[in-house]
């Protein structure tokens, strides 16, 4: 009896050890320390600041963080092979579009932008922009996976570009610039991974910085202006920001001093005094220019080991894009890397002077709600595509 009570358990053990042994810890060791970094930073310019609204900030992304391990876990416990995921890419890309639609009815104003949807009763407020972008890549791998969708047919390519304009323009009309420009690198990842012949990559090219210099032009030249006067002052404030230091240039001028005060190892966490001072003000500090408190606290330093954590995340999601004999698993993994490496770049660039202010969060790491739990469910599925990777090999 003893013994096979003993068999029971080893066999027990082993199943769970191989289930473990299933997951890419790779992905699970830089997800841990960024988001470990966000909370300590969150924390610590809560308690600089001293607001009541800025203590509650540190609770909130404890919540949003529990809420995103349970969807994570429940992510990558699917299996993307079954066909039944491409036909819900479909709804959930439309259930966003409807979304995106009844914002301008419905929607909560937040900052000259209506991007917001409260959630009745528990006191949370939805941003469908955000998961627009992971129904965008779903739907797009879903149609290049498709043996009949070739990228290199005009009208598959011209389909692919309508499915990405809709919500683009939708975003767009929010306003939310930031959100709707990093639809089109998911875009032309998915599609340059997908074969897109050379020809069509330069004519597209050509055609794409036509169309930049006719929006260029307009918007000099003021005849139907698109952006709206304080997304101009920031694009004006990128290029000359010594002439809107008193207004739009200031933000991105104290974090650009923070950063440059770092030095090797910083002043310490909490110790800065950009943010304890009030020159970076509350959500500035804790959500866009989260990157330049801690360049300020832990110096370069800190920012090294902050790089080696999203190269090890972005390794891994490219790692399983090459592993995996899954067209769609692959073309996701593309899409979801694509949005992490624009956000990095565009927030940390906002920090060190390189991009225009655009809102954008880094990502694990800044404030905020649907952004942190799309980027969750999203790289719970790329441990889904991890997870059964060799399903298809015979």
């Amino acid at each position: 009896m003893r013994k096979a009570k003993k068999k029971s358990e080893g066999r027990w053990l082993i199943r769970i050890l191989s289930y473990l042994g299933g997951y890419d810890f790779i992905q699970i060791t830089a997800l841990l320390f960024l988001i470990c970094t966000g909370l300590v930073f969150i924390y610590s310019t809560g308690v600089q600041i001293g607001t009541t609204l800025s203590l509650q900030a540190f609770n909130r992304q404890l919540l949003w963080v529990g809420g995103g391990l349970i969807l994570w876990l429940a992510a990558s416990s699917v299996n993307l092979r079954r066909t039944e995921y491409k036909v819900f890419s479909l709804v959930f890309y439309l259930i966003t579009l409807v979304l995106l639609l009844l914002l301008p009815f419905i929607g909560q104003k937040v900052n000259g932008a209506v991007s917001w949807l409260n959630i009745p009763g528990v006191g949370f407020r939805l941003q469908p922009s955000e998961f627009a972008k992971l129904a965008l890549i779903m739907l797009l791998a879903a149609m290049f996976s498709t043996a009949i969708f070739s990228v290199n047919k005009f009208f598959c390519l011209l389909l692919s570009g309508v499915t990405v304009a809709i919500p683009l323009v939708l975003i767009l009309k929010e306003p939310d610039f930031g959100s709707a420009l990093i639809l089109i690198p998911i875009y032309l990842a998915i599609v340059f991974c997908a074969g897109l012949k050379w020809r069509f990559i330069i004519t597209v090219s050509i055609t794409s910085i036509c169309a930049l210099a006719l929006v260029v032009a307009n918007e000099v030249l003021r005849i139907h202006p698109f952006l709206k006067g304080y997304q101009l002052n920031r694009i004006l404030a990128f290029l000359h920001p010594e002439d809107f230091l008193a207004s739009a240039g200031y933000q991105p001028y104290q974090a650009g001093l923070a950063v440059a005060s770092g030095g090797l190892f910083g002043k310490g966490i909490g110790a800065g005094t950009q943010n304890s001072l009030g020159f970076l003000p509350q959500m500035a500090a804790n959500n866009d220019f989260i990157f330049a408190i801690i360049a300020e606290e832990t110096g370069f330093i800190g920012c090294l080991l902050i790089f080696l954590a999203y190269l090890l995340l972005l390794y891994s999601i490219l790692r399983t894009a090459f592993l995996t004999d899954d067209p769609f698993g692959r073309y996701l993994c593309i899409g979801v890397g694509s949005i992490i490496f624009a956000h990095c770049f565009i927030n940390i660039g906002m920090s060190i002077g390189i991009t225009p202010v655009t809102g954008l969060s880094l990502p694990f790491i800044s404030y905020g709600g649907s952004f942190f739990l799309m980027l969750m469910i999203a790289c719970g599925l790329m441990q889904s595509v991890y997870r059964h990777r060799d399903d298809g090999k015979i």
